[in-house]
């Protein structure tokens, strides 16, 4: 069996109630089901919450909520392997899954393709995960800080002469979704390591939704990807 699980918890603090805040015409919540679903690829699309409210905008908009998350894995200190490690536990009482894909609640910008190309690479590369990176947009060893005097160094300023095109490229996490063996999330494998296996995405479609600021901007960023022929669907 190949599970989803949207982490989708009530307490977010800097945008209150964001997992079902209206988000381009939904509930944000409802582009990262309509993905999962329109992929294909899972035999179950669970929503993993401990809020009664997104467990009715979860269901309304097509994924199961099996289950409520205790609280205990439901304050701001609690990490994703430990959610997804217990949505695995509560739903092998009856099958447990071989693959399970953990799908971020505000990840707008995932694709169904995104998730096939995630399912294919677990399927071709024996990792115990793969996910979304994207690179930097500027080179981090030129990264600089500003001082407790209000002046700035660099952090590695012997890179300081190097050419730009010569340094290496850097990667980050695109914060959308993580496919992983049942194994390694009840094993608590690390994420960030030689297990994994990447799926790069272009920047423009990766943004973290934080802030007030974040929304606004990812709102824009979105309307601007549906509006382009070479952008695809997203969600």
């Amino acid at each position: 069996m190949k599970l989803a699980v949207i982490p989708a918890r009530g307490g977010s603090k800097r945008i209150p109630r964001k997992n079902i805040r209206e988000f381009c015409g939904r509930p944000m919540i409802a582009w990262s089901i309509q993905a999962a679903l329109d992929s294909g690829c899972f035999d179950r699309v669970i929503v993993s919450t401990d809020d009664e409210e997104i467990a009715a905008v979860a269901r309304a908009h097509g994924a199961e909520v099996p289950f409520l998350r205790p609280p205990e894995l439901s304050d701001d200190h609690t990490g994703t392997i430990p959610v997804i490690a217990h949505a695995i536990g509560e739903l092998s009482k009856s099958q447990r899954p071989d693959l399970t894909c953990c799908l971020y609640a505000t990840a707008p910008f995932v694709t169904p393709d995104d998730l096939r190309r995630g399912e294919q690479l677990m399927a071709e590369s024996g990792a115990d995960y793969a996910f979304t990176v994207t690179s930097f947009a500027f080179p981090i060893q030129r990264a600089l800080r500003i001082t407790e005097k209000g002046r700035v160094e660099m952090f590695w300023p012997e890179q300081f002469a190097v050419r730009s095109q010569d340094l290496e490229e850097a990667w980050h996490d695109a914060g959308q979704f993580y496919w992983g063996r049942s194994a390694a999330w009840l094993e608590a494998r690390p994420l960030f390591a030689a297990g994994s296996i990447p799926i790069a995405l272009p920047r423009y479609r990766v943004q973290d939704i934080d802030t007030p600021e974040d929304w606004e901007r990812a709102e824009w960023l979105f309307r601007a990807m549906l509006e382009s022929p070479r952008s695809g669907s997203a969600g």
